[in-house]
């Protein structure tokens, strides 16, 4: 067993684990809240509200926050004056939900989507990933995925690696110069029955996973040897970031469900242990 401590209780589905300006930010996908956080001191900031359901979190390099809509499908950024604006749409490529994003430093974004509503229990179909430029052109990158999820580019490469939450893998891209995504590959088969939702990666390369209908989060190396799993019996996992003082704090997030009009309980925490290889530091 893995003793876990209490940071936050009483949100609902939190997403979009970043650490950034020393500080653990996360959407809260069904309040429609986006809050940064001082972990250490369990204080909680609103930082933005949207009628919507945001997701991933990233950053310009000005520095403005980056959220994703899924419903609206488009990714909004937030001003100086505590406003968002639409930064980039991406209705006109897509009509099912998008998902989450990683933006790298020089501005370009990755954004999933699903591909199908899984909401209204649709069938199943292949999902897309978008490639934003830093000045929210959106084009399509990839359109055969199995409901990409989290995302991330591993320290020092352009290589993304994409969690496809019904396919049990972890699959990784080549970024060109242009954004476009080249040579897609499996990076890690994950344990059969695994449902990969939000990632992070640490210094030596290898990949957190929350498996969200496992209840686990499972430390991953390229090839797939899981080194570590912590469970969270009968939760689902939904997100995971390094972070802390040393990048050595994982910080986990969970809910009791996927479907909005089952977290109403607001049972959605997040929860932290210390690791032995720390993350890449901010976002």
């Amino acid at each position: 067993m893995t003793d876990l401590s209490l940071i936050f209780a009483d949100l609902r589905f939190p997403e979009g684990a970043r650490w950034h300006e020393d500080r653990l930010w996360f959407s809260d996908m069904h309040t429609g809240q986006v809050f940064r956080s001082n972990p250490a001191a369990r204080t909680l900031e609103e930082i933005a509200v949207v009628d919507d359901q945001p997701s991933g979190l990233g950053w310009l390099p000005d520095g403005s926050l980056l959220v994703s809509c899924m419903l609206s499908r488009t990714v909004r950024r937030l001003g100086a004056d505590g406003k968002t604006t639409v930064f980039a749409d991406v209705s006109a490529l897509t009509d099912a939900p998008v998902n989450d994003l990683v933006t790298d430093r020089l501005g370009r974004t990755f954004l999933g989507g699903f591909g199908y509503d899984l909401y209204a229990d649709a069938a199943q179909k292949p999902g897309p990933i978008f490639s934003i430029d830093p000045d929210g052109t959106p084009t399509v990158a990839e359109d055969d995925m199995v409901f990409p999820n989290g995302s991330v580019i591993l320290p020092g490469t352009a290589t993304l690696v994409v969690a496809e939450t019904w396919g049990a893998r972890l699959t990784a891209f080549d970024i060109t110069d242009d954004g476009a995504l080249t040579g897609k590959r499996v990076w890690a088969e994950l344990p059969s029955g695994s449902t990969p939702d939000g990632i992070c990666v640490d210094t030596a390369g290898a990949v957190w996973v929350s498996s969200i209908t496992t209840s686990q989060f499972m430390r991953v190396e390229a090839g797939g040897r899981v080194t570590r799993v912590i469970t969270v019996e009968g939760r689902c996992a939904t997100d995971c970031v390094l972070g802390g003082p040393q990048g050595t704090t994982l910080f986990l997030l969970t809910s009791n469900s996927w479907q909005p009009s089952e977290t109403t309980a607001r049972a959605g925490r997040i929860e932290a242990v210390e690791v032995d290889v720390p993350g890449p530091g901010p976002a």
